[in-house]
């Protein structure tokens, strides 16, 4: 998401200064931008103190691993990504006068028991799980933005992002459409966990690229968390169907047991993001899955090419 929203704003005009510690980031993202009059990249965790040199008027705070496999691998310092990181931050946008707007999630609901799930729903969250960390993380960081906002009349912004998808993706983020895509183009049984009736709600780059520009120029939205997301609801099988037949894979489909506190039903309710940004998605999930397969299958025969070379 970082470096589809990097190319949005340099496109349009803007000056941007990227700070990834590449975690989960990828360099071969962001390097046609790299030298382009706008652009400059520091490599660098927001956990560690930092400062940007001239003015800022913007920040959109994208840190933290989002994918599952990802953020349980180190999970002190995926709370610390968005508690200190954020901290670090909020901290920077008060020096500089600058808004600042948090890249929340829907996993601050937690395996929810209402659908969909508005932004005044308080969640069903495990505090001792193993997406802990991420979830709770990325709660503890709204309530620093909130308080910031509250006590120091910091300009925030918090979106609560659904699952989002398309090109750039990490072939090896864990989440159920690059899984899919990887399994179905490579001819591999793609993996289901559970019964597979569990829903998911997914939202293509370019309309949450749309929505996160929408709600950070906005004067209507407040300080007040925003979902933003694809209401378009399905279950896991219908989007592994859906992939098999796209991709023409003949791949079968398998079944392993549901990871502890997975959620059951993912689907926004973003009435408040049409009332205050007049946005809604356009893209449906068929027609965003046509330049995603296109990107992984190319991901695919690159990996190929760069292991035959070093064979």
């Amino acid at each position: 998401m970082g470096s589809n929203l990097c190319e949005r704003l340099v496109k349009s005009g803007e000056c941007v200064v990227c700070i990834d510690n590449l975690e989960t980031g990828r360099m071969e993202n962001i390097a046609h931008l790299i030298g382009r009059p706008g652009f400059s990249f520091f490599l660098h965790d927001i956990v560690q103190p930092f400062d940007v040199k001239g003015p800022v008027a913007q920040i959109y705070n994208l840190a933290c691993a989002a994918s599952p496999p990802k953020y349980q691998l180190h999970p002190v310092h995926t709370f610390k990504t968005s508690v200190i990181g954020a901290i670090n931050l909020l901290e920077l946008a008060g020096r500089k006068g600058a808004r600042i707007l948090q890249s929340s999630t829907s996993e601050v609901y937690g395996d929810p028991d209402i659908s969909p799930q508005r932004e005044d729903y308080r969640g069903l969250v495990n505090t001792v799980g193993p997406r802990s960390c991420y979830d709770e993380g990325k709660r503890a960081s709204e309530t620093l933005f909130h308080d910031f906002h509250l006590r120091r009349n910091t300009d925030v912004r918090i979106a609560r992002i659904f699952n989002t998808y398309g090109p750039r993706m990490d072939p090896e983020d864990g989440r159920v459409i690059s899984n899919f895509s990887v399994q179905a183009l490579s001819g591999l049984p793609l993996t289901v966990y559970g019964d597979g009736k569990q829903t998911r709600s997914l939202c293509y780059i370019d309309d949450m690229l749309d929505g996160l520009i929408a709600l950070m120029n906005t004067d209507t939205a407040g300080p007040d968390p925003v979902n933003l997301g694809n209401p378009g609801e399905y279950t896991v099988l219908e989007i592994a169907d859906m992939i098999l037949e796209m991709s023409g894979s003949p791949a079968s489909i398998t079944y392993r047991d549901l990871p502890r506190d997975d959620p059951h039903q993912r689907c926004p309710d973003i009435g408040r993001a049409i009332r205050l940004l007049g946005w809604a998605p356009k893209v449906s999930l068929r027609e965003g899955l046509v330049p995603t397969l296109a990107y992984f299958r190319e991901e695919i025969l690159r990996s190929a090419r760069t292991k035959e070379r070093s064979a």
